[in-house]
């Protein structure tokens, strides 16, 4: 489901007397709904702008702009890799890294296991009978392709041949929904016991989480090479399909080339990227990069430090 959502109007509308605000339309990832809509907000009120915002799997943000012909002036992904595979050279010629991330195993208190599940036995307690474990649909969002490569790490990571085929049948297809975020309320309802998410959403929820190994967690740049080592092929449109390898999770944002408020898209990447940006993305527990890094040709002068 696609959330919309109107976060300001900080000004009236024609005929009352006042200007009709400047407006921002942004794009982005589920689990980036909430610390976007905190900065989507800060911005608005320094600004006087009227924002909105569409939440949904990457995937399906993506296909938007590709097969909807739907342009927003900013959209930010879960996945760097999203941009080069389906966005560019068409309707973005750059990118820019501002964030990371890592793949948990997110339950409650009331989770069959919950006392004896660690980084280390989570794969057996996932395997219980009765157990329900939730997972979002690979074909809309990465954090249901990346759950697909943990479960091919943890098989190499682990030494045990058939684990990656044992978890996957742990989690049939009735336990699949878009986006990790709304496996969410599932989770809390004990519908399921474990869901996977990413850190950032386990904390900002405060939901109990597995921290999992290095190895297979899809976090450490220094293990790049190990995680290139797992692939997975997601449909596209018709017959195309796109491949994406294991690697560090990292977010990134664009300005489509064809958004209809460059002026105000730019602003807010400006602010999203400044110190005070970081510091709402922080505090809304995802992961800002200090240093962001543009990948790609034709960003605004004025984005790159």
């Amino acid at each position: 489901m696609i959330l919309l959502l109107t976060l300001v109007c900080a000004c009236g509308g024609a005929g009352d007397g006042h200007p009709v605000a400047r407006t921002l339309v942004a794009f982005n990832a589920g689990s980036l709904a909430r610390p976007m809509r905190a900065a989507l907000d800060s911005f608005a009120a320094r600004e006087g702008v009227r924002v909105l915002q569409e939440s949904a799997g990457s995937l399906e943000s993506a296909r938007k702009l590709t097969e909807l012909g739907k342009i927003p002036d900013v959209i930010a992904l879960a996945d760097e890799e999203v941009f080069p595979q389906l966005l560019m050279p068409t309707h973005t010629s750059w990118y820019v890294r501002f964030a990371h991330n890592r793949m948990v195993l997110a339950y409650t208190p009331r989770s069959r296991g919950a006392a004896e599940i660690t980084g280390e036995t989570w794969w057996q307690v996932v395997q219980r009978p009765g157990v329900e474990t939730g997972r979002s649909d690979p074909q809309l969002d990465p954090n249901g392709y990346r759950t697909l490569l943990v479960l091919q790490l943890a098989e190499r990571h682990y030494a045990k041949p058939g684990l990656a085929k044992a978890l996957l049948q742990a989690m049939p297809a009735r336990n699949v929904r878009p986006k990790e975020a709304d496996l969410v309320g599932l989770l809390q309802a004990g519908e399921f016991d474990y869901i996977w998410s990413y850190e950032s959403m386990a904390r900002n929820l405060g939901l109990n989480f597995v921290r999992l190994p290095d190895a297979i967690d899809l976090s450490s740049p220094d293990d790049s090479a190990l995680y290139a080592a797992a692939s997975v092929r997601v449909r596209g449109k018709g017959a195309d399909s796109a491949e994406f390898r294991g690697r560090p999770i990292v977010y990134a944002l664009s300005i489509p080339l064809a958004a209809p408020h460059r002026d105000v898209a730019e602003a807010f990447v400006r602010y999203l990227l400044s110190p005070d940006g970081r510091r709402v993305l922080r505090a809304e527990s995802l992961d800002a990069l200090d240093a962001p890094m543009f990948v790609g040709a034709g960003a605004p002068r004025g984005l790159i430090p």
